[in-house]
């Protein structure tokens, strides 16, 4: 399959655990695990409610920012988005959700990173100089940066952890993950979608940084910030081909437009400091 599978995939087998949103608001996603081919699969969904049924686009979100990720040439975890009818309570429903492979190593171990801080820092050392003396410092601005582009709200503690290899006898931060709550992602409709503050600032979560995405960017050195590419049509076509019939071509208008704006938020700040 490629990254984007239209046809009905049957996955009414699969057993679906509840995670709360860790943002505060209304609803739950849905998660769901298989081995197959001695892979472990994960599954997830976008957000379900139990009387509307499975009305967000976190599944869409997180395939546009893997996009965006291979674009930046930055290190991250791959998604595929699969058009599939499940089960959730007895009762069925066709939907587009991911799946992705597990990103440890056979025999090594992850913690979050927020659990590997508290074990490991320093007294008083914040999570942010932690990394710093970790040797992470590429990947915090690397996070930093796409986080501010997607307007990411939810890079807590558990969004980002910690791979230890048996193998290599090395501790490094795993591949970025979890895109979800970006975007436009409460938006369960074009009628919402004309009422979404898609042009403000909203408070965020980070564990390293503030509460603030754009904040977030004056922590990055100027010489490490990277020279985004120039957001055109070409850029635009490869961050939402296969997405037409799935999404509204208003839903994609509006998250080019705000993905542009921060973009040139981005470059002003690294032009000017």
């Amino acid at each position: 399959m490629g990254q984007i599978e239209k046809q009905i995939q049957d996955l009414r087998y699969l057993e679906w655990t509840k995670t709360r949103h860790s943002s505060g608001t209304a609803g739950s996603f849905l998660k769901a695990f298989e081995t197959r081919g001695g892979k472990k699969l994960y599954y997830k969904l976008s957000d379900y409610d139990s009387v509307q049924g499975i009305v967000g686009h976190e599944c869409i979100n997180e395939i546009i920012a893997d996009r965006l990720l291979s674009i930046l040439n930055i290190e991250h975890l791959s998604y595929q988005l699969i058009h599939a009818r499940i089960q959730i309570r007895g009762t069925e429903h066709e939907t587009y959700l991911c799946v992705s492979e597990d990103f440890k190593e056979k025999g090594g171990s992850k913690i979050a990173l927020d659990a590997f801080y508290d074990m490991e820092a320093q007294p008083g050392e914040k999570p942010l100089d932690f990394c710093m003396r970790m040797g992470w410092a590429d990947y915090i601005w690397d996070m930093l940066t796409i986080d501010h582009l997607i307007q990411n709200r939810d890079r807590h503690g558990a969004n980002m952890e910690v791979l230890r290899s048996k193998k290599d006898k090395t501790i490094r931060l795993a591949p970025l993950f979890d895109h979800g709550l970006s975007f436009v992602f409460s938006c369960h409709d074009d009628e919402s979608l004309s009422k979404q503050q898609a042009f403000e600032e909203p408070r965020i979560q980070c564990f390293v940084g503030l509460n603030s995405a754009r904040d977030n960017l004056s922590l990055i050195l100027v010489s490490k910030m990277k020279v985004l590419p120039m957001f055109d049509e070409n850029i635009k076509h490869r961050l939402f081909a296969d997405l037409d019939n799935i999404v509204t071509d208003r839903w994609i208008n509006t998250v080019w437009e705000q993905l542009k704006w921060r973009a040139e938020i981005y470059e002003d700040i690294r032009n000017n400091r």
